[in-house]
């Protein structure tokens, strides 16, 4: 698999060491970021995975990106696309041509709050409890069929730091297994729905 990334790379470094176990399914062959100061970068390459930067505003469209970014995943012979904190838009092409081979994890309960600032979206909205979602990847931003969930509660006094800490706490754990049931063909995207086998 690849993941693709813009920051730090923590879910990448919890992708990381749930691969080393010699029963998980899907190996890291490829990171790429359109950052070429990504921390996550240097993640990858602590532990040994090629890394390639493909800065997005060198490309005049969407699509153009996307096609770029869909030549080095060709290139690696990638089966399954993990983004992971990748803070780009994709094109309807990118997205139907990686249909059900591309995962996404995002900070909230999805439907809730798509998009940016979700933490601040959830506070405002006074919401008891908020969390992450791991979804497949659609046209549609945030709103690809659900893989799994975690939630977390929203505690008195929380700002959008204190609840994006604990929301991550369990990405880092939710993520790896979401990805386990794909990679073993356990869940798949069929007409518009995660299937579960």
């Amino acid at each position: 698999m690849a993941v693709l990334i813009s920051g730090r790379g923590s879910n990448l470094q919890s992708l990381i060491d749930a691969a080393k176990a010699p029963d998980y399914p899907a190996q890291i062959a490829l990171v790429v970021s359109n950052k070429e100061n990504a921390a996550g970068l240097d993640v990858a390459r602590r532990a040994g995975i090629p890394a390639r930067v493909i800065p997005h505003g060198n490309f005049e469209s969407r699509e153009a990106f996307d096609r770029a970014i869909d030549a080095a995943l060709r290139d690696a012979r990638i089966d399954l696309v993990a983004e992971a904190g990748f803070m780009r838009i994709h094109s309807d092409w990118f997205a139907k041509t990686w249909e059900g081979k591309a995962l996404n994890i995002h900070p909230s309960l999805l439907p809730l709050f798509p998009g940016i600032r979700v933490h601040q979206q959830a506070l405002d909205a006074g919401v008891t409890e908020s969390g992450c979602t791991v979804h497949f990847i659609v046209a549609e931003l945030d709103s690809g069929p659900t893989i799994a969930q975690a939630a977390v509660p929203v505690l008195p006094g929380d700002t959008a730091e204190t609840l994006a800490a604990r929301i991550l706490v369990e990405e880092h754990k939710l993520y790896p297994a979401a990805l386990k049931l794909v990679a073993e063909g356990k869940v798949k995207l069929e007409n518009g729905r995660a299937v579960f086998a």
